[in-house]
């Protein structure tokens, strides 16, 4: 099977919601980090011998990509999302207080 890379869009969960309130801007970040986690399992689960493909921004346009490179960054992107859901979070907490 060969599967598309699909990278976070900044733009995902950002609009005018999510400037008013962070809660929206949470459940996109939320969303956003389940779908890497799909993509960093996938990507761990192929075979060595699979094809990756990434996708040119803004384009239906694809190029051959190394598996392991594709893994690496998609392991970044994914603890970058987990980090700043974390400091949504924890900024929440401290307006409670």
């Amino acid at each position: 099977m060969e599967m598309p890379f699909r990278e976070a869009r900044a733009e995902d969960g950002a609009g005018p919601a999510a400037a008013d309130s962070p809660a929206p801007h949470a459940e996109g970040l939320g969303r956003r980090i389940k779908e890497q986690k799909v993509v960093v399992d996938e990507l761990s689960n192929l075979k060595k011998n699979r094809k990756v493909y990434r996708q040119q921004q803004n384009s239906n346009i694809f190029f051959l990509a190394d598996r392991t490179e594709m893994l690496s960054e998609s392991k970044n992107i994914l603890d970058e999302l987990k980090k700043e859901y974390q400091e949504i979070e924890n900024s929440e907490k401290n307006k409670i207080k």
